[in-house]
C-alpha cells in the first residue's frame, strides 16, 4: 500500500506525539476535518493507527500492521541504518538476521558482500540474499505468517538455539529510557533473545521512532549489545548508558 505524503506525515506525527487531533491536523494541512478523518480511516484499516475520540493514536499492538504496510514507513531512515549496519559486518562473516522491515533493509545492503553465512527466519531476507551465489543462506522453518513474511514457532527457534554466529542483527519494537529492549509479540521476543545469546556481536537496528516506546515484552538490555544503529542521536540518558556499557553507537544521520 502506497500512502499519500499527508497520510505518511500523519502517521509519523502520531508516532512522535502519541496522539493527534483531527482539528489540529485539519488546520495544519488546511483541509476539512472530513478529509483528515478519511486519512485516519485509511491508516486504521491497515492496522497502523487506532481511532480515539477527536483524533487517532498508535494501536496497542503496532505489529498487527502487515509487513508491506510497515515497509513504506521511515524508508529513508531504514536505508541509512541498513547501510551503516552492513558496514559493521565484514566479508566471510556468519550472522543471524531477524524478522522485520529494518532487517530486510539490512539484507539489501549486504548483497554486495562476499561469502556470508546467513541464518534467518525472514522469508524476505532469504529470498533476496539467495541472489548472491557466494552466500550460504539457512532459512529457519516453522509456522509461516503470511502478513509478516516470516516463520515462527519451535522449529524456527530450534535453529537459532543450535547455531552460534559472529554477528546477530535484529530490530526492536521499542527502547525504554532505562535501556530495556522490548517488542510486542512473545514468539518474536523469544527469537530475538536467542539472537542476542548466540551471536558474539549482537547488533540492534532501530529508527528514532522506536526510542522511548515501551512495548509489552522485555527481551534484552542495551548493555548486552555490541552496537546499536539508529538514525538520530539518542536522548542523553540513553547515550550515557551506551557509553558506560561500552556499546558502539552508530548514528546514520542524513547527509546535508
Amino acid at each position: 500500500m502506497n500512502f499519500s505524503p499527508r497520510q505518511s506525515e500523519i502517521l509519523q506525527a502520531v508516532r512522535d506525539e502519541g496522539f493527534v487531533s483531527v482539528e489540529a491536523l485539519a488546520a495544519h494541512y488546511e483541509v476539512s476535518p472530513q478529509t483528515i478523518r478519511r486519512d485516519i480511516n485509511t491508516l486504521c484499516d491497515h492496522g497502523l493507527l487506532r481511532r480515539q475520540h477527536g483524533g487517532a493514536a498508535l494501536p496497542t499492538n503496532f505489529r498487527n500492521a502487515a509487513f508491506e504496510d510497515r515497509e513504506v514507513l521511515q524508508v529513508e531512515e531504514k536505508s541509512r541504518i541498513a547501510c551503516a549496519a552492513a558496514a559493521l559486518i565484514p566479508d566471510h562473516a556468519s550472522l543471524f538476521l531477524g524478522i522485520g522491515t529494518t532487517t530486510a533493509a539490512v539484507a539489501r545492503a549486504l548483497i554486495g558482500h562476499e561469502s556470508l553465512r546467513v541464518v534467518t527466519n525472514n522469508l524476505e531476507v532469504a529470498e533476496f540474499l539467495c541472489r548472491n551465489p557466494s552466500f550460504e543462506v539457512i532459512l529457519a522453518g516453522g509456522r509461516a505468517r503470511n502478513r509478516e513474511r516470516d516463520f515462527i514457532g519451535e522449529s524456527a527457534l530450534a535453529v537459532f538455539r543450535d547455531i552460534r554466529v559472529e554477528y546477530g542483527v535484529f530490530g526492536v519494537g521499542g527502547i525504554d529510557p532505562d535501556g530495556s529492549l522490548r517488542d510486542f509479540d512473545f514468539d518474536e521476543v523469544r527469537l530475538s533473545r536467542l539472537i542476542v545469546e548466540n551471536s558474539t556481536k549482537p547488533i540492534a537496528v532501530a529508527d528514532h521512532t522506536k526510542v522511548r516506546l515501551a512495548p509489552t515484552v522485555r527481551f534484552a538490555g542495551l548493555g548486552e549489545l555490541h552496537a546499536l544503529v539508529t538514525d538520530r542521536p539518542l536522548p542523553g540518558e540513553l547515550a550515557a548508558l551506551a557509553a558506560r556499557e561500552g556499546v558502539e553507537l552508530v548514528i546514520a544521520e542524513e547527509v546535508a
